[in-house]
């Protein structure tokens, strides 16, 4: 894969993170999806129908959410991304990272890892 095909995978998780998490409009979101989408989250169905469902619970129960990517990283047809989740503005968060899997420029894959930031920590190294 070319470097300016790794750049705009990039720019489609962004597009991505903006459209579903920041601005929580799944027919944005959708658009940058696959003719098929697998899920790995236990808690998201496959597909477009199960992307919508988890974008509209979003919407309901955290409508403050934002993403903060920090860094992105792409090899091959994966996107790896590393991304503060705020739920409440000013509130520690969750460290994510997610993983998207692309064909033909679109997201037909993802995993995801999740783990809150603690109010404390043995090292200072931070989460980011």
């Amino acid at each position: 894969m070319s470097g300016t095909e790794l750049e705009a995978n990039k720019r489609t998780v962004l597009a991505f993170y903006r459209a579903a998490i920041d601005e929580k409009d799944a027919d944005a979101a959708v658009g940058l999806l696959g003719d098929r989408y697998t899920q790995h989250n236990p808690r998201i169905a496959d597909g477009v129908d199960g992307f919508r469902d988890f974008v509209a619970t979003l919407r309901r129960d955290f409508p403050l959410l934002r993403a903060d990517v920090k860094r992105l990283v792409a090899e091959g047809d994966h996107v790896v991304a590393h991304v503060h989740g705020i739920r409440v503005p000013g509130g520690p968060g969750t460290a994510i990272v997610d993983i998207f899997r692309f064909e033909n420029g679109r997201i037909v894959e993802h995993w995801d890892v999740m783990q809150q930031v603690p109010a404390e920590s043995l090292n200072p190294h931070g989460m980011f």
